[in-house]
């Protein structure tokens, strides 16, 4: 019988997505375990919530309840009403990553969690319960670095000798115009070189996207800086394992998955001072992280790094070995196991 209820409520891939889903395929080894909601690359045929209820009305055997595991206020209501209102047999664990106070309504459902598990202590001094911190791990058997970088890179079709790429929703808040400013600055200085913006623009931040795309027009440079949408999760890690540098320049960031996929694919980073991005760097070793605002500092940055070949070859082998001994998928389902099994040992 089911031991374990992932939801995944969102059908847009986030870095929510991303996470749920590194840690339910490793977690398909240790229980029998349900996707409830909508699908994820790689993990088991999802369930509806009206199934994951009847699956839930008795114990599982094995131990006295099952554990449903949330991420989202969607989700914590979800399993709020199944536990408290159908009063079947479940406890709800919640992972929080945000590094800033909840607004109240998402306060109160955190409040109502039988376990939190935080993605940096940071993000532990939001929320109270938490049973264990726990980083958030990438998937090292998804994302793995190119036997040949350079051919993987033109196997993409997007012409040029190599990439760098920004990953997220076109807004504001993800730094999208920093970016794009950065590698105006950059570009130049690079011949060969192609930037990629990979993500969508709502429709609310369309206007700043065609800012953007102006602003580029004016500079010459439509044809270096490429918007190409939101690619499927499933290509993800071929597109990343032919970069050459990873640069994600957010304002704000909770914890951010980006730089550790790149690391997990040899590829290095260059970040602004936001979610655990000096945590990955390895004090330098792995990436580069500069300050909030600096396009410039960004760009001079990877400039650097690229016009040294021995440094930036030991940062690729350097960032693989980080993702794979501290930052991987195993390493956070390991964690989030023993919260578990607390809460299981306890009845």
């Amino acid at each position: 019988m089911t031991e374990l209820f992932v939801t995944n409520f969102n059908k847009n891939f986030t870095g929510v997505s991303a996470t749920a889903g590194n840690v339910l395929r490793q977690q398909v080894a240790l229980h029998d375990v349900e996707l409830v909601g909508r699908a994820l690359p790689g993990c088991p045929d999802p369930i509806s919530i009206k199934r994951a209820r009847q699956l839930s009305a008795t114990g599982p055997g094995k131990y006295p309840f099952a554990i449903w595991h949330v991420r989202r206020n969607t989700e914590m209501r979800a399993a709020l009403w199944t536990r408290d209102v159908l009063r079947l047999p479940i406890r709800i664990v919640f992972t929080s990553a945000a590094v800033r106070r909840h607004s109240a309504l998402p306060r109160w459902l955190i409040s109502r969690m039988d376990a939190i598990v935080a993605t940096s202590d940071e993000a532990a001094s939001f929320v109270p319960h938490v049973r264990a911190v726990v980083p958030h791990g990438v998937d090292t058997n998804a994302f793995t670095p190119a036997q040949d970088r350079r051919a993987a890179w033109q196997a993409l079709g997007h012409g040029g000798k190599m990439g760098i790429a920004t990953i997220g929703r076109i807004r504001p808040e993800k730094g999208t115009d920093l970016f794009v400013e950065a590698m105006l600055r950059l570009l130049p200085q690079l011949p060969g070189a192609k930037a990629l913006v990979l993500g969508r623009a709502a429709r609310e931040h369309q206007g700043f996207l065609k800012g953007l795309q102006d602003r580029i027009k004016e500079a010459g440079l439509t044809d270096r800086i490429l918007f190409l949408g939101e690619i499927p999760a499933a290509e993800l890690p071929q597109t990343m394992r032919a970069l050459s540098l990873v640069m994600q320049l957010p304002r704000y960031e909770g914890y951010g998955m980006v730089p550790l996929e790149g690391m997990a694919s040899a590829v290095p980073f260059v970040g602004s001072e936001a979610g655990y991005y000096q945590a990955f760097s390895a004090q330098g070793t792995t990436g580069r992280v500069v300050p909030q605002e600096g396009p410039a500092e960004a760009a001079e940055a990877a400039l650097t790094l690229f016009n040294d070949p021995d440094r930036y070859q030991a940062m690729c082998n350097r960032a693989r070995e980080v993702a794979v001994d501290s930052f991987s998928a195993s390493h956070e389902a390991q964690g989030i196991e023993a919260v578990y099994q607390e809460l299981w040992a306890k009845g």
